[in-house]
């Protein structure tokens, strides 16, 4: 039986989750919570459902068997790849996706047109695009692949010429043209949330999912009677499968001081 006092699993392909956790963190500062960012084989974005499904698997597993008793799956690739499958398999343990919490906020909108930037995994399995027109079938919504950026943020070039670079290439689309909102599908793209809002303007709202995903994780919690007692001191474990440097400035970024990096194979 999962305990009130166990921490929150949370996992990504690498250092985007860290926007996921950092929002958790200051909604719920009194939640434990364990970080898993898969680095050796991040980003998933490129990658075949088959095997985003084995990662957020084996990932899952070691969540699990570390005591949590709550997982956010913090990767758009992974939420649209695996989401069903990790809950058939640990029916015990609420998991929460990055998808649901943006689409719930996007029908509270009175978004025209709304466009969509993530991986090719993600926009492959259209799952934002099918979910919001089946809900709100006359709202247009189109998508655009933009595989290079979150090999920019993991290797730490978010707000440079770079990156301004690539996001300025990949927003000159005539598709993207006349948007209400733009969703970032990814989590590593808040890290270019100024760039975005920079090259659209004031007339395009720009959706951070990670405030979004703490408030539904929040909202979670209560429902399975799993909130820690508001006195409680809360520890941040953090485990990558390959040690970076990128992951570890990111992480001081978001957290104020250097963390406790360790490095973990993944479970076979």
């Amino acid at each position: 039986m999962a305990n009130s006092k166990d921490p929150i699993g949370i996992f990504d392909s690498g250092v985007g989750g860290l926007t996921v956790a950092s929002a958790i963190n200051r909604l719920l500062p009194e939640e434990s919570f364990i970080y898993f960012g898969d680095t050796r084989h991040a980003p998933y974005g490129d990658k075949s459902k088959g095997t985003i499904l084995d990662y957020s698997r084996r990932i899952s597993r070691f969540l699990v068997e570390s005591g949590c008793k709550a997982i956010v799956i913090a990767c758009n690739s992974a939420s649209a790849m695996a989401y069903r499958e990790l809950r058939k398999e640990w029916p015990q343990v609420p998991i929460l996706n990055v998808v649901d919490p943006v689409v719930e906020e996007v029908l509270k909108l009175n978004a025209r047109k709304v466009g969509l930037v993530a991986t090719r995994a993600t926009v492959r399995s259209k799952v934002y695009a099918n979910r919001l027109q089946s809900l709100e079938p006359q709202l247009k919504v189109v998508q655009k692949a933009t595989p290079l950026l979150a090999p920019l943020v993991e290797e730490g070039f978010a707000g440079t010429e770079v990156s301004k670079g690539v996001l300025t290439h990949y927003l000159n689309d005539v598709a993207l043209k006349d948007l209400s909102h733009l969703i970032l599908g990814c989590t590593h793209y808040p890290l270019l949330q100024n760039e975005f809002e920079e090259y659209l303007g004031s007339q395009v709202q720009v959706l951070n999912s990670a405030n979004l995903v703490a408030e539904a994780l929040k909202k979670l919690l209560d429902e399975h009677a799993l909130r820690n007692s508001p006195s409680a001191i809360a520890k941040q474990q953090f485990f990558v499968s390959e040690k970076t440097p990128a992951f570890k400035a990111t992480a001081r970024l978001f957290f104020g001081k250097d963390i406790k990096l360790e490095e973990r194979l993944l479970p076979a």
